[in-house]
């Protein structure tokens, strides 16, 4: 485990594997570095593999404050991550609310983005009504979070219809996963509810068409929404490549592991030479 004291006083943990060009991953809500599984040690034969603990996640410092979750301050903590590696333009990896920050982050300092590996991401919302009443749901769903304590959360976090192909993993994964978000602060996923949330997201749909950050758009084949999601993305984004994981849902790299690397690595073996680092300071 490694830490970054951030520029508020906050601490960043994450882990370190390999020692190539450098690959940045971002877990989804109520997440950590270690819902990647075994996915970062596999990368780590060709990259430079940092995965992260966002604020309020796994083992990072917690804050109450929905204003330290804002896209703007994670993307500025991802950036502290890289200037203290002398990593001037990083490969970063997303999934889900992930993949909106590494997507929020593309667009706000495009120089240090080498490309983007989106799984099961979406540039927000595009009207501003629907936005509106997202984050007004998203604050309700932290209130409830808040009232009815983490277990009962879980319990309705995964019941959406998102997460229904996560049936069928055995029972001991489920249970390993459940684990691991209860071990998260009630507290602080509420404030990141408030201020991460796809409500507070701002709508990403009108850069698509000028961002020049190449990526890769995956997406599991029973994820339909997000399948969908990705599609119109593509349309709109031309350097954005599309790959979609048969017999897969939401979580890609959870659900079939093998088959998330074997959509990931081409690309990413493509777009390692657009990684650069810094001389290192004296």
């Amino acid at each position: 485990m490694n830490s970054l004291r951030l520029r508020d006083g906050l601490e960043l943990r994450f882990d370190v594997h390999g020692s190539g060009a450098p690959l940045v991953l971002v877990h989804g809500f109520m997440g950590s570095a270690a819902a990647w599984g075994n996915v970062p040690q596999a990368l780590a034969a060709e990259f430079q593999v940092f995965a992260v603990d966002l604020p309020g996640h796994g083992r990072s410092t917690r804050s109450h404050d929905p204003a330290r979750y804002e896209l703007s301050a994670i993307a500025a903590d991802l950036m502290e991550l890289l200037d203290a590696h002398d990593i001037e333009r990083a490969l970063i990896a997303g999934y889900s609310m992930g993949g909106r920050v590494a997507l929020g982050t593309a667009v706000m300092v495009p120089d240090r983005v080498a490309a983007l590996l989106l799984e099961s991401a979406s540039p927000g919302l595009a009207d501003s009504s629907e936005r509106a009443r997202r984050r007004a749901g998203d604050v309700a769903l932290a209130l409830q979070l808040e009232r009815d304590g983490l277990p009962a959360f879980v319990k309705h976090w995964l019941a959406q219809q998102t997460f229904h192909t996560q049936e069928r993993l055995p029972a001991e994964l489920r249970e390993r996963e459940r684990e691991r978000r209860l071990g998260n602060d009630p507290r602080s996923l509420a404030a990141c509810l408030c201020g991460l949330g796809t409500g507070a997201q701002p709508s990403f749909w009108k850069e698509l068409p000028t961002l020049t950050t190449p990526a890769l758009l995956l997406t599991g084949e029973l994820d339909g929404k997000f399948r969908g999601i990705a599609e119109q993305m593509a349309r709109s984004w031309r350097v954005a490549e599309r790959s979609t994981v048969p017999r897969a849902g939401h979580a890609v790299h959870l659900e079939a592991p093998d088959a998330y690397l074997a959509a990931a690595l081409p690309f990413l073996r493509r777009m390692q030479d657009r990684t650069r680092r810094r001389a290192p300071s004296v």
